[in-house]
């Protein structure tokens, strides 16, 4: 249910990133608002924390570490913890968004449930803190406002670890709230464990059943000493006709001894979805007696308003016998109407009771026998007509009670001033004790007149053995009968690396992230074994024990390394390969050969590739020259020396012209060679006249 009131968070936006839309509520330590996340385009829950505490550094580490290990516990059942983070001087948590309503406003509307409610709205609280305890999460703080119930029917338990504060405006009635469903170990200051949550859950179950808590008082120290001294009664008593085993469930979890609950909330989800599946129908479905409905009377004030007052009274006992417990002398019209107000001479009256007992008069035997029967029957109506109402009561026994309770009340009001004016009871303000030895932060709370208890947890700046923090949190003022945890650094926690060796650079990096490690130096080499963009080594080693952030330096492999294809065309085919194969590559003779005029036979002509880069065995394919091709030369002479030119060029030879006279007639005199076959491109020589 949303409330719709002004606020200066209304309206804005929060870290460029929660546009505030409305007031959900508001508590001791946080105002709840609904927000959108504007870049998930989703509502959220904005828990926004006061003034006061969004200033105290110390609190809002501890607040960043609850935040992470609430975040960690990821389960249908639980309410998600989505961010965290500041905005100038607003501190905030976000958390996911459930629209609907609470356990207590079920429990508000309808009263006591039938079983198979109860039953069915418990078991995903149980399930929830179950995944929880087997993480090593406790709640600490379960009750029916921490149950919320979507308006698609999901059940989800909220709050889980985050820190609560506890204000000096506190009212008594909220404090009882809170200490109704308090473990007795909790009350007592001792160690906190799952089986605490398991006394929360069982005091609820009970309250659902029945419609009501099974410790109540005027103040929190009466339902708080209940709690530990004295035993949650079986539902039945208010339920009749309840299982045995419902009876039997509840009172498991709320055993004094811890030693004698359920061990954890998975332990007791067994055994409820075991009770759920073998109760019959009629017994899921009993109904709760009208009494125990929502907005009905007490049941012991519908005992005292009950209209008929005979219908509580005990039958006439026979003169002589004490009256039970509570009966007074016959008053009234009723009562004067079968007994005379004052006795007669010769008459006597019970001590005990007031029965007025008529003297035994002399009798014939007929008329005795007659009387007797009419005694008879006069007894028979006397015990048939109830003379004592418990509403009247004897004068000086009704005043030595008053009496009675008026000293009660005045030790009890005598006591309690002691336990919160100076015992107790007191308020006190929490020292800081953060950076201290144990030693030192317990005598300073000693000293405070807090109890304590100790806690390891891991933390990345406190040096292990000194405290990081206490819950509540230093300067929270508090009744010295609640403890203070105490929360011992281990030195940070360490993780063991992840094995990278082998992945690709990206695979490293992806598992760098969900390992909450960092990436270091990237160095590169090439190779012959490796592809390119594959790991080849890690530092630190993988499974080394570190710290979450820690940077991890890759090397990475290039790939095998290039080598430069040697140019060996022209050369001899022996040297050829020699020097192919000095260059880590291998040399591969076509056997088919070329004819070429310029490279001589037995030489490389060509090879593939000509030029670039290998890797190491590589294959270079080397093409032998056969030497130039012959070509027959036909004689030119007595031809003209233009056209003799012409026709040896398109041949493929090289023309020398040696002019006699000047060459005047262009005639060809001479040739050499002639008529015969000669390489390719050779020169020939013509004479011309």
């Amino acid at each position: 249910m949303q409330e719709h009131v002004s606020d200066r968070l209304v309206g804005t936006l929060v870290d460029d990133r929660y546009a505030v839309r409305s007031k959900l509520a508001r508590g001791g330590m946080s105002t709840v608002y609904l927000a959108t996340d504007q870049r998930l385009e989703r509502d959220v829950a904005l828990k926004v924390l006061h003034p006061h505490l969004a200033t105290d550094d110390t609190f809002l580490g501890r607040l960043g570490r609850e935040a992470k290990s609430a975040a960690r516990l990821s389960h249908a059942h639980v309410v998600g913890v989505l961010d965290q983070g500041n905005d100038g001087q607003t501190a905030y948590l976000v958390m996911e968004y459930i629209k609907g309503h609470t356990l207590r406003d079920v429990i508000n509307a309808k009263g006591a449930l039938p079983p198979r409610l109860a039953l069915a709205l418990i078991d995903p609280v149980v399930e929830g803190l179950g995944a929880a305890h087997a993480a090593g999460l406790i709640h600490r703080d379960v009750k029916p406002e921490n149950v919320l119930i979507a308006d698609d029917g999901r059940i989800k338990i909220g709050d889980f670890g985050l820190a609560r504060a506890v204000t000096t405006s506190t009212s008594t009635g909220a404090l009882i709230g809170t200490v109704a469903y308090l473990s007795p170990e909790l009350v007592l200051g001792r160690q906190a464990d799952a089986r605490s949550d398991i006394y929360s859950v069982g005091i609820m179950l009970y309250e659902m059943i029945t419609g009501q808590q099974p410790f109540g008082g005027d103040v929190p120290i009466q339902v708080a000493y209940q709690h530990v001294n004295g035993t949650v009664g079986p539902p039945s008593a208010l339920v009749p006709g309840l299982a045995a085993e419902v009876d039997e469930l509840v009172q498991w979890c709320t055993a004094n001894d811890p030693e004698k609950r359920p061990v954890d909330g998975n332990a007791l989800l067994q055994e409820l979805r075991h009770i759920r599946t073998n109760l019959t129908d009629s017994e899921l479905d009993l109904q709760p007696p009208a009494a125990l409905a929502a907005g009905a009377h007490n049941p012991t004030e519908i005992i005292a308003r009950t209209s008929n007052p005979t219908a509580v009274m005990s039958p006439l006992a026979r003169p002589g016998q004490q009256p039970p417990m509570g009966m007074q002398p016959p008053q009234g019209p009723q009562a004067t109407s079968v007994l005379p107000a004052t006795p007669d001479a010769g008459h006597q009256r019970s001590a005990d009771y007031g029965a007025f007992i008529p003297p035994t008069p002399v009798l014939s035997k007929r008329a005795q026998r007659k009387a007797d029967v009419e005694d008879e029957k006069a007894r028979s109506r006397a015990a048939a007509t109830p003379l004592r109402s418990l509403r009247e009561g004897n004068p000086r026994r009704r005043g030595a009670l008053w009496a009675l309770i008026l000293i009660i009340a005045a030790l009890l009001a005598t006591g309690a001033g002691w336990f919160f004016g100076l015992g107790p009871g007191s308020p006190g303000t929490i020292p800081s004790v953060a950076n201290k030895t144990v030693a030192q932060a317990q005598q300073l709370l000693t000293d405070a007149g807090f109890q304590s208890r100790t806690s390891d947890v891991f933390d990345d700046d406190v040096p292990s053995g000194l405290v990081v923090g206490s819950q509540p949190e230093a300067g929270t003022e508090i009744r010295k009968f609640q403890s203070v945890s105490l929360f011992v650094s281990k030195g940070p926690e360490l993780f063991g690396l992840p094995e990278l060796t082998g992945k690709t650079l990206d695979q490293a990096k992806d598992a760098l992230n969900k390992a909450e490690m960092a990436l270091g130096n990237i160095t590169e080499k090439f190779d012959e074994g490796t592809a390119a963009g594959v790991v080849l080594a890690q530092d630190p080693a993988s499974g080394t024990p570190s710290r979450h952030g820690t940077p991890v330096n890759l090397t990475v492999s290039k790939g095998p390394q290039p080598i430069p294809v040697p140019s060996v065309v022209g050369r001899g085919q022996d040297d050829a390969v020699k020097a192919i194969e000095a260059a880590g590559l291998k040399a591969v003779i076509s056997p088919e050969k070329v004819k070429d005029k310029k490279i001589p036979k037995g030489s490389v002509a060509s090879q593939s590739p000509p030029s670039g880069t290998l890797t190491k065995g590589g294959t270079v394919t080397l093409t032998i020259s056969d030497g130039p091709k012959l070509v027959d030369v036909p004689s030119y002479i007595g031809k003209q020396a233009s056209d003799a030119r012409k026709a040896l060029e398109k041949l493929g030879f090289e023309v020398r012209v040696n002019n006699i006279l000047g060459g005047f007639f262009g005639t060809v005199r001479d040739q050499d060679p002639v008529d015969t076959a000669v390489p390719e491109g050779s020169v020939i020589t013509l004479t011309v006249v």
